[in-house]
């Protein structure tokens, strides 16, 4: 069975790639997680988990989940990242993850995709995007062909600064850098609401026809890039950035 957790659709364009080439089931997490469903699930099958790379391990939103729920049935689990530039040495944690559930770690795969940390980063325009989402389409195939066969993902060495960013940027990260303080909405706001559904967290509201964030933010980006209007800035670094919706369907 292939899961999926994806706020812009990067993961959940490789999730249904994955399994439209295994013919595995496809399963999106997102309303387990935002309701904290952690009942049992079951596969005969290989576990696939497709997740976006929070800094350079797996959002911790979907590595509570994981810990919580049981997976019945096939002990073996792939994880499929996708990320703007690599995982660094989210492998190292994903199989301490494994060991503790008891399960068969069958390796890491990074898969490049288009940027969404628009609080942080750059986002591509739709040209750029484009051109990176094509080039992801033969890696996303080449870790479904390892997954149809059985084959363990090969792993490659990991940097210092791959180690470095796994562990000690990642601690920080969170404490430090994930809040919801600088989200704001512009007068382009039609009080539409989708900021709300899309939230994982249920973080978002609406009062007075304008959203409110709280202070359970993951930094999912999911409001400020799903937003129709884009009405939603992020400070001032958002200004003028292209929003970043993974627009390619399976």
């Amino acid at each position: 069975m292939v899961l999926y957790f994806s706020a812009t659709g990067n993961s959940e364009f490789a999730a249904e790639r994955i399994g439209r080439t295994t013919g595995d089931e496809v399963q999106n997490l997102f309303e387990k997680i935002k309701t904290g469903d952690f009942s049992r699930m079951h596969s005969d099958r290989s576990w696939v988990v497709v997740v976006p790379t929070y800094a350079w391990r797996i959002p911790r939103i979907v590595q509570n989940w994981l810990e919580n729920t049981t997976l019945s049935g096939n002990r073996r689990v792939y994880f499929v990242m996708t990320c703007g530039e690599n995982v660094g040495n989210a492998g190292k944690y994903l199989k301490k993850l494994c060991e503790k559930k008891k399960m068969d770690y069958c390796g890491c795969f990074a898969v490049k995709m288009p940027e969404n940390y628009i609080a942080m980063f750059t986002t591509p325009n739709e040209d750029e995007a484009a051109r990176i989402v094509e080039r992801a389409e033969g890696e996303i195939d080449r870790a479904a062909r390892l997954i149809e066969t059985g084959e363990n993902f090969p792993q490659s060495a990991v940097s210092l600064g791959g180690r470095v960013s796994s562990s000690f940027v990642n601690k920080m990260f969170y404490p430090l850098i994930v809040h919801a303080k600088k989200f704001c909405a512009t007068d382009a706001c039609i009080s539409c609401g989708r900021c709300v559904e899309v939230c994982p967290l249920s973080n978002v509201r609406l009062k007075e026809g304008r959203p409110v964030w709280g202070d359970r933010c993951t930094h999912c980006m999911a409001c400020i890039n799903r937003c129709p209007t884009e009405a939603i800035e992020y400070g001032t670094h958002s200004r003028g950035l292209p929003r970043y919706v993974c627009s390619k369907k399976v």
